[in-house]
């Protein structure tokens, strides 16, 4: 049983009973119809929750700048669900934040649809109709550099990574491009470290594709999941050309013509990108009704892609459905390949928001990692009938193979009437943030934020007593304890028994200050109130 919690509960089970712990609930409180985008794990631990909303008169006396629409919303809460700070950025019309991707630096880059010019916070205009509103910020919230980029026509955020480059590859939406294929299409941005766009790829079909999810891959590249109500594009080839934009910003713009056939009203169309932005497969999956891809991720044989489907077996889709929407998950290998499919069902219209995959070191290859299994996050919708559980959050846990294990209701210390999944992650520690939204009343929907404490989840994720990363240092590294503690003491000595530093911690993660020390070997100890202690060894480059 976790140590550290506000309050325990229960949680509603179907097919097996487990306790798992309510370690704290967060209720950001509005009185405006906020949207909750995502959950981002920070490298010491600590939780990023972003969205969009109006600010309140409470945070316009504080000095925020205010312009009677929606802003970028920040709320930055430590390993405890404290506030650590909160922040808006602002332009004169609607911005929403949609991603969130946090950087090997330590800080975040924000990637939103904006509605507004030079004004405010927003330091360049607006390239015509909305654009995508890039800001870099530290770990502390401050901004770095900020970017629009746009074209005449509407584009909409919807991804963005980092690369191994420290570079960026940002996704979004474009409608009725003139170097597009159909009423809206998918646009690939590729920066470098600083912001500056290197290349760009327009992908699409003769219809409607929107982007709903990219995901870094093994090889540096990309896997973009996007749902697709388009037919292909006959005769035409991928096209490559210049920008006409100034000669200091010249860079390649390539375009991809759909070649795959939808089967039915909408379709997962899966395309694997290189980490030169290249096209390197692409893959359409779906029976003849509505198929809704929502999100993908990486596993140790290739990648599961996830979402709802109203088609029965149809298509090339082998499972079928029980009622309104129903999950449906699709296995593939590295090659695009199928390995499996499975649908699961919570009744009425089930929603698939995210998805996190359990790896484990391989026993007999120690450098290949294994998957143990895959959690689910989502929620309910009522459709004719009203279920008890409708519009709660819920986890779907599955094996390797996507065999059920268990399902769980999450109604945290309290629960609303409405409550909608925008987000689920999985700790390194087997701790589980959930983030959504939960409304008091139409239009005044509250950021909802619960972190779990899951036992059977625990065991599987493998921990060591010390980890440090990255090592070897340079300004600063992170000291992990592995091991269950209500205080400890961090103590940094020199190869000659000195004592050079000492840091009391109550968290799991902890940031050291490696900046004062000359090139060489060092040792970095934890002596815990539990009477456990562990060493690891650092080099300072």
């Amino acid at each position: 049983m976790k140590k550290i919690y506000m309050s325990a509960f229960f949680l509603c089970t179907t097919t097996v009973l487990y306790s798992q712990n309510v370690l704290w609930q967060k209720d950001i409180k509005s009185n405006t119809q906020d949207f909750l985008s995502q959950v981002t794990t920070t490298i010491d631990g600590q939780y990023l929750i972003t969205g969009s909303s109006i600010q309140s008169s409470k945070s316009q006396a504080s000095g925020s700048k205010q312009n009677n629409g929606y802003d970028f919303h920040l709320v930055k809460l430590n390993q405890q669900g404290e506030e650590v700070w909160e922040k808006y950025f602002s332009g004169q019309n609607h911005d929403f934040l949609s991603a969130t991707v946090n950087t090997q630096e330590g800080g975040f880059l924000l990637s939103g649809t904006s509605y507004s010019g030079k004004s405010l916070d927003k330091k360049e205009d607006s390239k015509g109709g909305s654009d995508l509103w890039l800001i870099k910020i530290n770990e502390f919230g401050e901004e770095q550099w900020q970017k629009t980029l746009g074209t005449a026509s509407d584009e909409e955020a919807r991804a963005v990574i980092q690369t191994t480059d420290l570079g960026y590859f940002v996704a979004g939406n474009v409608q009725n491009s003139a170097k597009g294929f159909g009423s809206k299409d998918i646009w690939i941005i590729r920066l470098d470290k600083t912001g500056k766009q290197t290349s760009e790829l327009i992908l699409g079909g003769k219809g409607l594709d929107e982007v709903e999810k990219m995901i870094p891959t093994k090889d540096g590249g990309v896997l973009l999941g996007i749902y697709s109500r388009s037919s292909e594009v006959r005769g035409t080839g991928s096209v490559s050309s210049s920008s006409n934009s100034k000669p200091e910003n010249t860079h390649s713009v390539s375009r991809f013509a759909k070649t795959t056939t939808n089967e039915g009203e909408g379709d997962y169309w899966i395309i694997k990108l290189s980490k030169d932005g290249k096209v390197e497969w692409e893959k359409n999956y779906g029976g003849k009704a509505d198929d809704h891809l929502r999100t993908l991720a990486l596993t140790s044989t290739g990648y599961i892609i996830g979402g709802e489907s109203r088609s029965e077996r149809s298509g090339n889709k082998t499972t079928g459905i029980e009622e309104g929407t129903d999950l449906w998950l699709i296995s593939l290998n590295e090659r695009g390949e199928e390995l499996w499919q499975k649908s699961y069902n919570f009744k009425n219209r089930d929603v698939l928001m995210g998805m996190s995959v359990i790896q484990s070191q391989d026993e007999r290859e120690k450098n290949k990692d294994i998957t143990k299994g895959i959690l689910l996050g989502g929620y309910t919708q009522a459709e004719g009938r009203i279920e008890s559980d409708d519009e709660t959050f819920w986890m779907l846990y599955l094996d390797q193979e996507g065999k059920e294990q268990w399902r769980k209701h999450v109604k945290g210390e309290s629960r609303k009437k409405e409550e909608r999944l925008s987000d689920i992650r999985l700790n390194r520690d087997g701790s589980i943030i959930l983030a959504g939204t939960s409304a008091e009343e139409l239009g005044k929907e509250n950021w909802k934020i619960v972190k779990l404490g899951n036992g059977q989840i625990d065991q599987l994720i493998e921990k060591q007593d010390i980890k440090v990363y990255p090592n070897p240092v340079s300004d600063y590294t992170y000291v992990e304890i592995g091991y269950e503690f209500k205080e400890a003491d961090i103590l940094l000595y020199d190869m000659s028994g000195k004592l050079l530093q000492q840091t009391k911690t109550k968290n799991k993660v902890t940031k050291i200050n490696t900046q004062a020390l000359i090139q060489g070997a060092y040792l970095i100890t934890i002596k815990t109130d539990t009477n456990k202690n562990a060493s690891a060894k650092i080099i300072k480059k």
